[in-house]
C-alpha cells in the first residue's frame, strides 16, 4: 500500500515537471529569491542573478543544482534547499517534550530541545512548562542547549511567564520592513492565553548548537533586567526563513530577515555570546540564582 502511495505521488512530480520545465522552475526560484532573499540587492547578488537566468538547465537536477547556489548569496548560511522527500521526513521526525525540574533552593530548571510537531503537539510542548511551574519559585533556569531550532512559537509560549513587556520582545526586520511578534499573538496561535509574570530570576544556557528558533527564544529576554545567560556562544542562526513549496514539492527555505532584540540589537550571521563564558553553566547559573 506505502509503495502505491508512493508511485502515485511520484507520478503526479513527473507531471508537475513536465508541465513547468526545468528552465520555468529555475525562474520561478529566482523570482522568489529576488522578491523576498535578505540579500538579493547589490553587485553580487545582480551577478548571481544574471548567471542563473542565463543557464540552460536540462533537467529540474540540474536547475536545482544552479539554484542552490543561487540559494547561498540571496539567503546567506541559514538558506538551503529541500527535495521533497527531504520535506515529508521532516514532517515525520521525532521531537522530544521539554521538562521541568524544581530544585531543593525552589529554582526551576526547564530545559526547552528543538521542535518540529504539528500544532496540537506544539500546544502539548507549551503547556507541559506552563503547568509544570509553580508560582512560588525563587528563579529559573531555561536550558536551551542543544536547541537546533524548529517552531519557536511553542518554545516562546512555553516560558512566557519569564517574558516581560512580551509586546516589543521580538521583531524580523527584512529588506524593506519590520515586522513585530508579539507575545499575545504567539499565545493565541498556541491557544493560550497570558498569565500572571513570574518576576523572579532567570538564567539561560546556551551552546554552539542553540540555533536559529532556540536563539529566537534567547532573544526574546534580551535586556530584561534580572537576566543572565551562560554557557558558550551559540550557532549563529538568528535569523528569520520562510519556506516556498516548489512544483515537484521540493522547498526552498530561504533567510528572509533578520532578528532584532527589544534593545535594537540585531543578530543574524553570528554567534550570540553569553554573558558569562563558562563550561559549567548550570553550576554557574545555580550559584548566580542562590546570590
Amino acid at each position: 500500500m506505502l509503495s502505491e502511495r508512493i508511485s502515485v505521488f511520484a507520478l503526479i512530480l513527473a507531471i508537475a515537471i513536465s508541465c513547468s520545465g526545468p528552465q520555468a522552475y529555475l525562474r520561478k526560484a529566482v523570482r522568489i529569491m529576488d522578491a523576498n532573499g535578505l540579500y538579493a540587492e547589490g553587485a553580487e547578488w545582480e551577478a548571481t542573478r544574471e548567471h542563473a537566468l542565463s543557464q540552460r538547465p536540462a533537467t529540474v537536477e540540474e536547475a536545482q543544482a544552479v539554484v542552490c547556489e543561487a540559494l547561498e548569496v540571496a539567503g546567506g548560511r541559514h538558506s538551503f534547499f529541500l527535495p521533497w522527500e527531504n520535506v515529508k521526513a521532516i514532517t515525520e521526525m521525532e521531537w522530544r517534550m521539554p521538562s521541568v525540574d524544581i530544585l531543593d533552593c525552589g529554582v526551576a530548571v526547564i530545559t526547552l530541545p528543538d521542535f518540529s510537531g504539528g500544532e496540537d503537539d506544539g500546544r502539548s510542548y507549551a503547556r507541559n512548562v506552563v503547568d509544570a511551574v509553580p508560582d512560588d519559585i525563587s528563579g529559573a533556569i531555561i536550558d536551551l542547549r542543544g536547541n537546533t531550532g524548529g517552531n519557536m512559537y511553542p518554545m516562546i509560549a512555553a516560558v512566557h511567564r519569564f517574558i516581560k513587556d512580551g509586546d516589543d520582545m521580538l521583531r524580523f526586520r527584512s529588506r524593506n520592513h519590520t515586522n513585530s511578534v508579539p507575545l499575545d499573538f504567539i499565545l493565541r496561535c498556541e491557544g493560550m492565553e497570558r498569565e500572571a509574570f513570574l518576576d523572579c530570576p532567570v538564567a539561560i544556557l546556551t551552546d554552539s548548537l542553540t540555533a536559529s528558533s532556540g536563539e529566537a527564544t534567547l532573544i526574546c529576554f534580551r535586556g530584561q533586567e534580572n537576566v543572565k545567560t551562560f554557557g558558550t556562544p551559540t550557532a549563529g542562526y538568528a535569523s528569520a526563513n520562510r519556506s516556498f513549496r516548489m512544483p515537484d514539492g521540493s522547498s526552498l527555505v530561504l533567510t528572509t530577515g533578520r532578528d532584532v532584540a527589544r534593545t535594537g540589537e540585531e543578530f543574524c550571521d553570528d554567534p550570540i555570546v553569553p554573558d558569562v563564558h563558562t563550561d559549567n553553566p548550570m553550576e554557574d547559573a545555580i550559584n548566580w540564582l542562590k546570590k
